[in-house]
């Protein structure tokens, strides 16, 4: 069993999609409309396998909007999208001049060896960025 994708909620579908795509440099496909639900979608993906979803449904509200990873943790459910990536330092850098704002500045992380930092999308959805080396737990 694998993750396939995360499913992300936001307010405007091509707004997100676009910074997403330009941020990340994922690839945008897979559109899609649900008219009953009053909902559009599209795919974000990247050649590693990354794959978010994009929602918009008319009548969504807001949820969640943490100034920090802490304050995200006194709230129940999904909390953030994780990356793992080989450069947390200059991909923050990267996000940051693409519009995203610091949520929490390059550090170690608790878990030795590992190199984390927090952004928030322009919609305020927390990304976190992570340079683990093995797999989860190692």
């Amino acid at each position: 069993m694998f993750l396939d994708h995360v499913g992300l909620s936001v307010a405007d579908l091509d707004a997100q999609a676009s910074w997403y795509s330009n941020a990340l440099g994922l690839e945008q496909n897979t559109s899609f409309e649900v008219e009953s639900l009053q909902l559009r979608g599209m795919f974000l993906t990247s050649p590693s396998g990354i794959a978010i979803e994009l929602l918009q449904r008319s009548g969504s509200r807001s949820g969640l909007q943490a100034s920090s990873p802490a304050e995200a943790l006194l709230t129940q459910g999904y909390g953030h999208i994780c990356l793992r990536v080989e450069g947390v330092d200059s991909l923050h850098a990267q996000l940051l001049a693409a519009g995203a704002t610091e949520r929490m500045a390059p550090q170690q992380s608790p878990e030795p060896g590992v190199r984390m930092s927090f952004v928030a999308d322009p919609e305020g959805n927390l990304i976190e960025l992570l340079d683990r080396k093995g797999p989860v737990g190692s």
